[in-house]
């Protein structure tokens, strides 16, 4: 079945895509969610009106993703997890545990744009991208530690303080 998408569908296409997907998909995934519309010619004429409302929608959308990866770009989150012996954590660090360290810090950003190239089940500090746009990512860092311990950052400051109080 030929469907007109009125959304970005991640592997399938952009908004305004014309594109052929099984019926099943259409009429009970894509239809009802209002992802997407059957191509009928009334709807291709629709469709083009609302293109031009669709690009401007776009661009904003793209400035918006663009404004907040920069204040998400190169941030450093730490999230304290149980670990054993080894370095190896009980369970895993997912997308939730890493949109609530960011809220934390006053950053919003929604679990589902946090891609997770691998399952981070061991400490140390590990790379993540935040896909905001689809032309628009940012570049963070998770630092998993211990229950107990402090980030690999924070223990130079009491030294600093230690020497400040020496002088």
């Amino acid at each position: 079945m030929k469907v007109i998408l009125t959304d970005e569908i991640r592997g399938l296409g952009t908004r305004g895509d014309i594109v052929t997907v099984k019926d099943g998909y259409a009429r009970n995934f894509l239809i009802p969610k209002n992802l997407a519309r059957e191509a009928t010619p009334g709807n291709l004429k629709s469709i083009e009106q609302e293109r031009k409302k669709w690009a401007l929608l776009a661009s904003q959308e793209k400035d918006a993703a663009q404004k907040a990866a920069a204040s998400v770009q190169g941030v450093k989150v730490t999230i304290q997890k149980r670990v054993g012996d080894h370095g190896n954590l009980f369970g895993s660090v997912t997308a939730n545990d890493i949109a609530d360290a960011l809220v934390a810090r006053g950053i919003a950003v929604d679990k589902r744009r946090i891609e997770l190239g691998h399952p981070i089940k061991t400490a140390g500090v590990h790379d993540v991208d935040v896909r905001l746009h689809r032309e628009v990512s940012a570049h963070i860092q998770v630092e998993v530690v211990p229950i107990g311990h402090e980030s690999i950052e924070e223990p130079a400051a009491p030294a600093a303080a230690e020497n400040a109080q020496q002088a």
